[in-house]
């Protein structure tokens, strides 16, 4: 597996991570123990070395399961937890006040099995909190050494410049891919400039771009792609002419649809991890094979200019999560 640096100044990772919410959360059943940390364990073996997880995501069944999984290899893995939800429930809106980061830290040191957590982010913005409060308290944990370094989820520009100023950020988590990309115009030179690296989550639009799921397919009770305007049976059938042009390459260059929208978000940027979740032994190693697929230039420009012609139906989020907790 190629590696990747966080950051400026942050730690080397697998090119390609491994998001582990859906293993406890969000898309409908969940697998049974056994079998999560019989993937996780795979997954390192594999050349995953990083992991990311939050207290929301159960709420803690997610940080409890990997601090299970991880136990055999933790020196040699990374992984990155978050703060940011009053009683790690997004539902129940933001909370990062500095003595309920405290409180997460180290609840989640316990559930982890760790003395330290390698990339601590703010899950999301809370309004009545100060960014600059939030930084001193993530650069007191570091100080303490109970965190090595601070990342954050969603923010803005600005607030990621505010937050720097007080304690250097490693890395900035959005969502990123080939249908959401929001975040060029403004994020993306702001964190280059700052030498912050972007960990993009969703990278495979939920389990849409790698071709998995059509108008027809029927989500389980609790998934919450029911909820979401992009996932709606019409948004999934207009949808379809990006995925064409996703299959396209993946034929041209014998590869798996989800391999090509992978091997997309890596040749963006140096600076960008990917961290696609998965259940399923056969998509953990197909995702991982994205890392060694190479799109040149001259294609890299084509899926440019036809996707440039391809509107995307549907926002992301409704618009309460969009304002709220988003996930």
């Amino acid at each position: 597996m190629q590696k990747r640096t966080l950051g400026k100044s942050g730690p080397e990772v697998s090119a390609v991570g491994l998001g582990c919410m859906g293993l406890s959360f969000a898309y409908g059943p969940v697998p049974e123990k056994k079998d999560a940390i019989n993937l996780l364990r795979k997954a390192f073996e594999l050349g995953v070395t990083f992991f990311d997880t939050a207290e929301a995501y159960g709420p803690f069944a997610n940080e409890e399961l990997l601090g299970e999984a991880l136990q055999p290899f933790r020196k040699e893995v990374v992984i990155a937890t978050k703060f940011g939800f009053k009683e790690g429930k997004p539902p129940m809106g933001v909370d990062s006040r500095p003595e309920n980061i405290r409180a997460v830290t180290e609840a989640a040191l316990k559930r982890l099995k760790t003395d330290v957590i390698d990339l601590l982010y703010q899950h999301r913005v809370d309004p009545a909190v100060a960014i600059e409060d939030v930084a001193g308290t993530v650069k007191d944990l570091i100080k303490e050494g109970k965190v090595k370094y601070f990342g954050l989820s969603e923010a803005g520009a600005q607030t990621i410049r505010r937050a720097n100023a007080v304690q250097p950020v490693t890395t900035l988590q959005s969502e990123y891919s080939l249908w959401t990309r929001q975040h060029e115009k403004e994020i993306f030179p702001t964190i280059e400039e700052l030498g912050i690296g972007l960990v993009a989550y969703s990278p495979l639009g939920k389990g849409f771009l790698a071709g998995k799921i059509d108008e027809n397919t029927k989500f389980a009770e609790g998934d919450i792609r029911n909820i979401l305007p992009r996932y709606t049976e019409e948004a999934r059938e207009a949808n379809k002419a990006l995925l064409d042009l996703i299959n396209q390459f993946a034929e041209k260059k014998n590869a798996t649809p989800a391999q090509i929208a992978l091997a997309w978000v890596l040749a963006q940027k140096p600076w960008i991890v990917p961290i696609p979740g998965t259940t399923k032994l056969h998509r953990l190693q197909e995702n991982i094979g994205a890392a060694n697929i190479e799109l040149t230039k001259e294609e890299l420009q084509q899926i440019e200019n036809a996707s440039q012609q391809i509107e995307i139906t549907g926002t992301r989020y409704t618009e309460a999560m969009e304002k709220s907790t988003g996930l």
